[in-house]
């Protein structure tokens, strides 16, 4: 049910790399936390990047190229890959009351995937013991979160455009034999992110009882980041 006093702030920040998002978010989960600001959701894409959970096992790391980083962060899950063709959505949102759920939260993030892919006409579900979403056989997104006091970050990568080969460096959070795939590997070649940034929108705000969408400049998030502490180690 939305609560007509609930407004979801949305900053699309084009391209970002990946530590420098990583600072936006320490900032911006400061700031929630203070309530110096509202709940946002960060929708953006990464250069080529390799990321570790907290408690990730880096066997899972396969033979990734030398020129692309790694990072290990204070997520949940396995490794994974960010890129350019996948849209990454970091929501840093004040979790209350009920909502204090870390599960719940999770089975919210897939649903609004799942309804974002519906509009597009794709089938997906999730898979039972598993986190993400699914399309037939093959993995489309991937879900990992941190929560700092109740208040989130990380989130979720839905690959779009993505090269997919990408994956092959790595096994894919961890989960032997998992195929990922994209929406323009299901045969949906002339969707673009911006596309799927618009549906993730609406259906985000509509998951998580938002009556409003309010964008957000990419410079006024970015200004946070003076107040920000680094939260992560990068290899290679």
């Amino acid at each position: 049910m939305m609560d007509e006093a609930r407004t979801l702030s949305v900053a699309r920040l084009g391209t970002a790399d990946y530590a420098a998002a990583l600072q936006l978010q320490d900032a911006m989960v400061a700031a929630r936390m203070r309530d110096a600001i509202g709940d946002t959701l960060l929708l953006l894409e990464h250069p080529h990047v390799f990321t570790l959970g907290r408690g990730a096992d880096e066997r899972f790391l396969l033979n990734p190229p030398a020129s692309v980083p790694v990072y290990r962060v204070s997520r949940g899950g396995q490794v994974t890959y960010h890129g350019p063709g996948q849209l990454v959505g970091y929501p840093i949102l004040k979790l209350t009351g009920a909502d204090r759920d870390v599960i719940h939260y999770l089975r919210r993030l897939e649903q609004a995937v799942i309804g974002s892919l519906g509009g597009f006409g794709i089938l997906a579900s999730r898979r039972a013991g598993l986190t993400g979403v699914w399309v037939g056989a093959e993995k489309v997104a991937s879900i990992g979160v941190g929560l700092r006091r109740w208040v989130t970050m990380h989130g979720f990568a839905l690959n779009v455009t993505t090269d997919l080969r990408l994956f092959d460096a790595i096994v894919p959070c961890g989960i032997d034999g998992c195929r990922m795939t994209s929406i323009a590997a299901l045969g949906h070649d002339r969707i673009s992110v911006t596309d799927v940034a618009g549906q993730i929108e609406r259906e985000f705000a509509a998951t998580f009882g938002y009556s409003r969408i309010t964008p957000v400049s990419p410079q006024s998030s970015w200004n946070l980041v003076a107040s920000a502490t680094p939260g992560c180690e990068a290899r290679g």
